[in-house]
């Protein structure tokens, strides 16, 4: 049902790109760049009624002297804020928009920005009023696995008068429309990493690789969160796990790397290690610069139920993202940490101000990891070029001249750039700010978001067209294809265009743990007709891995879907406190 995809004529690159959304936005007094103009494009696997073909501003070309526009300015409820106020970290920390506690604040936001009609997602066509386009986004909070959160600037690059169309728009905000039925095989914990966790805020899956999980908080949510089960808010949907930070959980994590001599790699994610805090709080208290009061950062009880709130000892005035650091840097099995963030993709700004604490620690970590002759990086995440701003450019050149490393890792999503076009542009920009293009992850089989998904052959497609365009370092693809414990046919694929990574799961295995790098052209099998691919890892032999079989299901066609409903009026805000 998919051989159609096979030497899909969408990837070619003579079928450019189209004018997905404005890549910069310019102040009204500012000169503009004359724009491309690009033929549109067809998705892969395009469903009836999930078309991702879109509309909006031209994209602009990129350019490392672009002037440094208050394009924030153009939106209304962002219209007087000053200069100084948008580069803060501060600010842009108390003005998310998000629903954990109520949908009120991103329909406010709506009704400052959504003009009275918007059209619909273009394989639907037609218009829609802004009540229909709500109704929509309210529904699809109701299936999300996700809750929303997003910060300012993300706010600023989405074309606000195609927003079903726009591809920074469909990584963030649900809508109920594009929705499909979720595949046989989908869970919420797809890689099983709750079941490979020896202790708390520990994955270990490989021999000499571990992940650290200290913080289930990020910048922004991703709807296609691989780790929906346990970051962000719980949804109507879904409880989540958590993962909450405190001193106990932060010393029986290091007492475990310490322990296990193979370790020799750790990745410190969770969440975003944007958001790990300045300081402790004792006693086992955890501590956020977020919302104090938001579920998923409630604090623990002091031991022995005594809490001493005048103390003067009650707080550790160390930073957490440099107790992390110290501590890895200390250890003599560690060679190699990673610090994996969105901040840099969704809030540079933050990285811009040197007074920043947490910008700081960062560098210092940098520098000490580097004396110490251990390798340290930054892991950011960005999905499409128009994502990109001179804040982001800005931000990248300072972590480059502290020298910091910095790797991309991206996410494969149907209709936002799974064509050859836009991940071209994407990694010869992130190549100009000298961000490494590391990975494409082939989106996780989690629920409500197979209509994001791509087959198999999409990555094999893009490796084939993007290579020999791109420096061989920036080129490496590979295959990651960890093991799930589920005894059933299931499995999950990862890509990048410089690493092409897929994640499956096994076909009848119970035992946990990954299943290595596999190249992505390295599969045993792979039925186009019936979306199903074959891997083998060979080098894997404990807990039951050895001769295991792991399988990747390619997303199932989609039906078609039915029109939103219009949402009542008096969910909206009175606009004119923004004129």
């Amino acid at each position: 049902m998919f051989s159609r995809t096979m030497h899909s004529p969408r990837l070619l690159p003579l079928r450019m790109m189209p004018s997905i959304t404005r890549s910069y936005s310019l102040s009204l007094n500012t000169p503009r760049i004359p724009p491309y103009s690009f033929p549109p494009r067809r998705s892969t696997l395009e469903p009836p009624g999930a078309s991702t073909a879109s509309i909006g501003a031209p994209q602009v070309p990129f350019r490392p002297d672009l002037q440094e526009a208050e394009f924030w300015r153009e939106l209304a409820p962002f219209r007087n804020i000053s200069r100084d106020d948008f580069l803060s970290w501060d600010w842009n920390r108390k003005n998310v928009v998000e629903t954990w506690k109520t949908r009120q604040g991103l329909l406010e936001f709506f009704g400052a920005v959504v003009p009275d009609e918007v059209p619909r997602l273009t394989g639907i066509g037609g218009m829609q009023t802004r009540d229909e386009f709500c109704t929509d986004v309210v529904d699809g909070i109701k299936e999300s696995t996700m809750s929303v959160r997003v910060m300012p600037l993300v706010l600023t690059r989405i074309n606000w008068s195609d927003p079903a169309n726009c591809p920074i728009f469909r990584q963030f905000i649900p809508l109920k429309s594009i929705m499909v039925d979720d595949h046989p095989q989908l869970e919420l914990d797809s890689l099983h990493e709750q079941k490979d966790s020896p202790v708390k805020a520990i994955v270990h899956r490989y021999p000499d690789k571990a992940l650290f999980l200290p913080t289930s908080v990020c910048p922004t949510f991703c709807l296609f969160c691989t780790r929906s089960y346990g970051v962000g808010a719980s949804t109507d949907s879904v409880h989540k796990v958590g993962f909450k930070l405190s001193r106990s959980r932060i010393d029986e994590a290091f007492e475990y790397i310490r322990s296990q001599d193979q370790l020799r790699d750790v990745v410190v994610s969770g969440g975003d290690a944007y958001y790990l805090p300045n300081q402790y709080e004792l006693f086992g208290f955890a501590v956020s610069l977020l919302h104090p009061n938001a579920p998923y950062i409630t604090p623990q009880p002091p031991e022995n139920n005594v809490l001493h709130s005048n103390s003067t000892n009650m707080r550790d005035s160390r930073s957490v993202l440099k107790e992390i650091g110290d501590r890895l840097i200390s250890m003599k099995n560690i060679q190699r940490f990673r610090i994996a963030t969105k901040g840099l993709a969704v809030c540079p700004n933050r990285i811009l101000d040197d007074n920043d604490p947490w910008t700081q620690t960062l560098l210092y970590i940098a520098d000490k990891a580097r004396k110490a002759n251990k390798h340290f990086a930054v892991h950011t995440h960005f999905n499409h070029p128009n994502e990109i701003t001179w804040l982001t450019e800005k931000a990248s050149r300072k972590l480059h001249q502290a020298g910091v490393t910095v790797r991309n890792q991206s996410v494969l999503l149907r209709g936002i750039n799974d064509d050859v076009d836009t991940m071209s542009s994407l990694i010869q920009k992130l190549a100009s700010m000298n961000i490494q293009p590391y990975y494409v992850y082939q989106c996780d089989m989690v629920p409500k978001v197979e209509h994001v998904r791509t087959p198999l052959q999409t990555i094999l497609d893009l490796e084939s067209q993007l290579r020999g365009t791109i420096a061989g370092f920036f080129s490496m693809f590979y295959s990651h294809i960890p093991i799930s414990s589920k005894s059933s046919s299931s499995a999950l694929l990862y890509s990048y265009i410089s690493r092409l990574i897929a994640r499956c799961r096994n076909s009848s295995s119970t035992c946990p743990g990954g299943g290595g790098k596999r190249l992505a052209c390295s599969y045993d099998s792979y039925d186009r007709e019936t979306g199903v691919s074959t891997f083998r890892a060979p080098a894997l032999k404990k807990n039951g891995k050895e001769g295991k079989v792991y399988r990747y299901y390619d997303p199932l066609p989609p039906k078609p879907l039915p029109k939103p409903k219009s949402l009542p009026k008096r969910f909206f805000f009175d606009t004119r406190a923004y004129n």
